[in-house]
Order: structure tokens, then sequence, then C-alpha cells
């Protein structure tokens, strides 16, 4: 086959695919809510098990479950005869996955399911299949043109798409939101980005607080023992009124020979920027480059003035955010 030739193949299964989805995208009905209805009362795990090619679909469709706030785990069909299916309880949902219905692997799991009155949800493209019939929720996928001929393709891309649709609707039901994500994605590029500024944050001992009538002299040694580059500056009302960088300090310097005896708030810049503390910390690093500064104040909600903590540039990048 020629090279040229590869475009027009690859686009022959794209189509073939697609024409799948619209078909799925049909046949979907009352069954989809009942499924979904039934996930979000489960008081314990929904376990997915398929076979070959469906049953990677089940693994890859319980992960999704499991990320976005329905714990689920993939059950593997041939190790289930074989014990693991002591690991179903009757508090489960169990969905199976199968092209045909009739796979063998699968028999002993319908019965178990069927015998210990275990809820099972079955997404099967066969009417007339075992597991059609014994589905208490039938999610039915209307037979597709494979893209390979015989090799599942279409059928796969289709129970991948209706299971991502289950897990999205108890998503969305549930109010699963950022916050949320975060909590079970800790690590990783997505839990970085997701990461608020009260995250990484530095506060309480941390901050370099100043009086605003502290002498300079005494606020070299603050500035030198917090190390952080910069010193805050507040009020007797502890409202934060201004800002010193090390690079002020100089430049004040150079310039007064009785710098020592004068008070910060002379020097200080007014008015510093500032960040809520539940903006994400990539926000905070665009705020830093558009303006040009190495830290932020942070507050809570409309209180500015009342510094909680401090951000420096240092924080984000250590955090792998950008």
């Amino acid at each position: 086959m020629k090279k040229k030739k590869f475009i027009k193949v690859a686009k022959e299964v794209v189509d073939l695919e697609i024409k799948a989805l619209k078909k799925l995208k049909s046949s979907i009905n009352e069954s989809f809510n009942l499924a979904v209805n039934q996930i979000l009362k489960c008081q314990s795990k929904v376990i997915l098990c398929g076979v070959g090619k469906s049953g990677l679909i089940a693994n890859k469709i319980s992960s999704t479950f499991s990320s976005v706030g329905t714990p689920a785990f993939y059950l593997s069909a041939n190790d289930s005869s074989h014990g693991d299916l002591g690991s179903i309880s009757r508090k489960d949902i169990l969905i199976l996955i199968s092209n045909s219905g009739e796979t063998n692997e699968l028999k002993n799991i319908i019965q178990f399911a069927n015998r210990n009155k275990i809820l099972l949800i079955g997404i099967v493209s066969q009417k007339n299949s075992l597991l059609y019939r014994s589905a208490d929720i039938k999610l039915f996928i209307p037979k597709a043109t494979e893209a390979g001929g015989i090799i599942p393709t279409s059928s796969t891309t289709s129970q991948l798409a209706l299971g991502d649709a289950l897990a999205i609707a108890t998503m969305k039901q549930r109010n699963f939101n950022n916050k949320d994500f975060k909590k079970i994605h800790p690590a990783g590029s997505l839990g970085a980005q997701l990461k608020t500024v009260e995250d990484i944050m530095l506060k309480d001992s941390s901050i370099p607080f100043v009086n605003e009538n502290l002498k300079m002299r005494e606020a070299l040694k603050i500035l030198s023992s917090k190390k952080l580059g910069f010193l805050l500056v507040r009020d007797k009302r502890k409202f934060t009124k201004g800002i010193i960088t090390d690079g002020e300090f100089r430049r004040f310097s150079q310039k007064n020979q009785s710098f020592h005896n004068t008070t910060v708030k002379e020097i200080m810049t007014k008015n510093p920027i500032g960040i809520d503390k539940n903006e994400l910390a990539a926000k905070a690093l665009s705020l830093m480059n558009n303006k040009k500064i190495t830290s932020l104040c942070v507050y809570e909600k409309k209180n500015k003035l009342k510094t909680i903590g401090v951000l420096h540039i240092h924080n984000i990048l250590q955090s792998n955010i950008s």
C-alpha cells in the first residue's frame, strides 16, 4: 500500500466510528436514566467487567468513574471464576460489557449476580443474548460496521462513549467540581494546575510582616532572616499598607546616608498587589508575569487589607505550575 493511501484509510476508520456513535446517540433512552439513578444511589462500589477488548474498555471506564467521585474498579472476567467473585457484595452494582453478550467467561458472573440479587447493568449489542436477557438495566448499543471488518473498533468506541456518558452524568448530578477533582488527583499535571493559592502560600510566622513605624536598621535584620526578598508593612490595626523589596532597600540606601533611622513607611510601595486564596495558582503566576512582580499578598474574599498569606514565584515553580 502506498503511503498516500494511509490517510484515506484513517478517514474511513473515523467515518465508520462516527456513524456508530450517531447510532448510539439515537438509541439512548430511559434505560440510561435508570442506570445513572442506580449508580447515584449505590452505597458501595461500581464494578465493571468485560472480556478482551471490552475488558479494556471496562477498565478505562472504571478509572473514569473513580476519578470523578464514584468508587469503581475493574474485575477480570477470567479471574472472577477462580475466586474473585468474592470481591462483589450485594450492595455493589455490576456493569458487564460485551458486544455479543454470550461470552463464556461472563456466564458465571451473570449467574452469580442473579443468584445474589446484585444489580446488573448490561452494555450489549445483541438483544437475544444471555447478558441482555439477564440484565436488570439494559443499555443497548446498535450494531455497527467494524472499521477493520471483524476487529472490534466501532463497537468498542461506542462502549467507551456510553461509559463516559454514565460517568459524566453522575458527576454532574453530584456537582463534582474542580476542588473535588483536585482532592483525588493530587499528583501529575492536572493536580498541579488545579492547586489554589491557599495550597502553596506561606502563612503564619513565615509571612515577613513589619510595623510601618519600624526603623530601617531593624527592618534589614528581618529581611535577612526571612530570606524572601521583601517585607510586608502593616499599621497598628494589622492592615497591610505596603511592601518593601530588597531592591528598594538598596536603591534608597545608595541615595541616603542616614537611611537606618528612616521608618519603613517612608519608602514602602503602597497598596501591594494581592489575590484571593481560592484563586488557582496558575492565575497567580499569570498575574505576576503581567505585573512583572515576584510576590503577592493573599487575602480572603473581599478583605484585601488583611493579609493571611504570601505567595512567592518560587512556591509556584516548585509546585510545577505553569
